[in-house]
């Protein structure tokens, strides 16, 4: 193999294919990525559960492939000069050289590099800015434990034009209503266990341009701008968010969302590991207090409108941020019933695109 590629182009292409590859392989040549030079330069990545792939435009001289120590290979094209890099292999050996630099890397059995899984078929697009902002959203409600697969995935439903992210950790739910573009049949309706890290990980890389979603199988798609990401999906089963995000609230407060957070953050410093945020809602204000058994207190009141009797409710700080931070209107609404019941905290508007139910925590 013999090609000559653009080094930032290089860079950023190796770069996004190593972010995947496993700290723990199940097979030593799991840790290498796969170059292959043919009209182009393709380079891919994979660990039976998730596949990346970069197409770059190259000078191909002499078609091939070569299989390299994936992490080696994504510093070293990182810190190589901003000149032409040329790659070529001989034996066992492939070397890189990039004006007066020269990096001899011993090659891989290729052989044994699996075969990655095809792109499913596509179904549809969404922007990459839409697409990556609807699962930041709702990813703070993934699990992080792997006890329960279903707790560490994001759910995403469609129905018509219509796309829905969801996920939820057993104390709070979080999700996300937008607008998509299906192909093919428009009425058909898809559903998708993901796993939330893989999935923000792709949202995050995938940001600019358009998005192609492609389902088939067990297996999830994602291309755009000649890269694409295959993830094997989780099982399909999930809670009934929907129901659970519905239902009537006999009292409503809305308050300024980023003067909130402001002072939920600054009260929570007093509150301790384990310490509740409390908020007193009454009519025109909210007095939001913690208190740390072994720090101190703090307290501090500020606007807000009251739709219904006055309330006082506590939240872990952490998870009453976290809900707060996805709301993209300028207010936030907070629909209450008690003091022990759930919290539903939404956007401002009749049809709110963001919702997070989160528990409340006993007051003693």
């Amino acid at each position: 193999m013999k090609v000559q590629v653009n080094r930032d182009v290089l860079a950023e292409a190796v770069g996004w294919c190593a972010r995947i590859l496993p700290t723990r392989p199940a097979l030593p040549v799991l840790t290498g990525l796969l170059l292959e030079a043919s009209g182009d330069l393709r380079i891919s990545a994979f660990d039976y559960d998730v596949s990346a792939r970069a197409d770059v435009d190259a000078a191909v001289a002499e078609p091939g492939q070569v299989l390299l120590p994936g992490r080696v290979l994504a510093e070293i094209v990182r810190s190589l000069p901003g000149e032409v890099v040329d790659i070529t292999t001989s034996g066992t050996e492939a070397v890189l050289t990039c004006g007066s630099a020269e990096f001899g890397l011993l090659t891989m059995p290729a052989d044994d590099f699996p075969t990655l899984p095809p792109m499913p078929a596509k179904v549809g697009a969404v922007g990459g800015a839409l697409f990556a902002s609807a699962v930041a959203q709702v990813a703070v409600a993934a699990s992080r434990d792997n006890t329960l697969p279903m707790l560490t995935a994001i759910r995403v439903d469609t129905d018509g034009v219509n796309m829905t992210m969801a996920a939820t950790d057993r104390y709070r739910i979080a999700a996300r209503d937008f607008l998509w573009h299906p192909e093919g049949d428009v009425q058909r309706q898809y559903g998708a266990m993901i796993p939330a890290k893989v999935l923000v990980d792709v949202a995050k890389s995938l940001r600019v341009g358009e998005v192609s979603v492609c389902l088939g199988g067990n297996v999830a798609g994602f291309e755009s701008a000649g890269r694409s990401t295959t993830v094997r999906l989780l099982d399909e089963q999930f809670i009934d968010y929907r129901s659970r995000l519905g239902g009537d609230w006999g009292i409503r407060a809305t308050v300024s969302v980023q003067p909130f957070l402001e002072a939920i953050r600054r009260v929570a410093l007093v509150s301790g590991s384990n310490s509740a945020v409390r908020l007193s809602f009454s009519q025109g204000q909210v007095l939001i207090q913690a208190a740390g058994d072994e720090i101190g207190r703090g307290a501090e009141a500020m606007e807000a409108e009251l739709d219904g009797d006055d309330i006082l409710i506590a939240f872990q700080p952490h998870f009453l941020l976290e809900g707060l931070a996805g709301v993209e209107t300028e207010h936030a609404v907070i629909h209450l019933d008690s003091p022990t019941r759930p919290a539903l905290i939404s956007d401002a508007g009749d049809d709110p695109a963001f919702r997070y139910l989160v528990m409340s925590l006993r007051l003693n």
